[in-house]
């Protein structure tokens, strides 16, 4: 499996994207959170996701799905999934959480998610939608996926403070291949959108007990996105500080191989 990070921010966009960065990536210039697994399966398109896209030279025709971590806007853009939609070759299905309140959007199947309820999307990938910690009103859900075969599982789990009770027990003994973690919040206590959002404490205090529960191990590959440039360091400063955790950045334009 691959995942191609198309934006790693939170909701404090740089201005600069509209200027100096507007037909390229830069790390320290990151669009609204988006990102492609095999190039065909895209989760989230907010603001930015068609300049990301087109950046990233993506074949919009190869899309057959879209999955949709939560309602706020930087994540849900109805008319720009309406615009890929026309485009894709071979029709595509946008998954969402069950209760989530859509306008119309033509050209898709809508196919709602039940929390823990795992769903085969083909022969090759099912998915699982995990209740998340975050606003309640944008019908949140982290996304579990993992192959037929149960031999590759990957997390992604932006906008959400924590794991949430009944998604630690999913999660327990699944030991992922891959895991990205919600990082909005950057090295440092006191910030009130630990409510719905990681910061990078939290995070260390959250990796042992996914050690010792078998969510992760030893050659999990877990990067930290969806972070705020204005409750951050710069992006290689940022990499340093938790190269010592075992962490890595993802970045706009990052594909990783797991």
């Amino acid at each position: 499996m691959n995942l191609l990070f198309l934006g790693t921010c939170a909701c404090d966009y740089s201005p600069e994207l509209q200027t100096t960065f507007k037909n390229r990536f830069d790390f320290n210039a990151r669009r609204s959170s988006c990102a492609i697994l095999n190039g065909r399966y895209l989760i989230d398109c907010g603001e930015h996701a068609l300049e990301s896209i087109a950046i990233a030279g993506v074949d919009v025709s190869e899309i057959t799905d879209i999955f949709i971590t939560h309602l706020h806007s930087d994540h849900f853009n109805a008319k720009h999934i309406e615009t890929l939609a026309k485009n894709c070759a071979r029709g595509v299905r946008l998954w969402v959480q069950e209760a989530a309140e859509l306008p119309p959007i033509g050209g898709v199947e809508l196919r709602r998610m039940k929390y823990g309820e795992t769903y085969a999307v083909n022969e090759e990938l099912r998915v699982t939608g995990l209740n998340a910690n975050h606003d309640r009103n944008a019908y949140p859900q982290h996304l579990y996926f993992e192959t037929a075969s149960s031999s590759e599982r990957f997390l992604y789990a932006l906008d959400g403070a924590w794991l949430l009770n009944e998604t630690y027990y999913f999660l327990k003994n699944k030991r992922l291949a891959f895991l990205v973690l919600d990082a909005t919040v950057g090295d440092y206590n006191g910030d009130y959108r630990i409510a719905e959002h990681n910061s990078i404490p939290m995070i260390r205090m959250m990796l042992p007990s996914l050690k010792k529960w078998g969510v992760i191990a030893e050659d999990t590959k877990i990067y930290l996105s969806h972070l705020a440039p204005s409750l951050h360091k710069p992006h290689e400063e940022t990499q340093a500080i938790v190269a010592e955790d075992g962490l890595r950045v993802a970045y706009d334009g990052l594909r990783v191989e797991f």
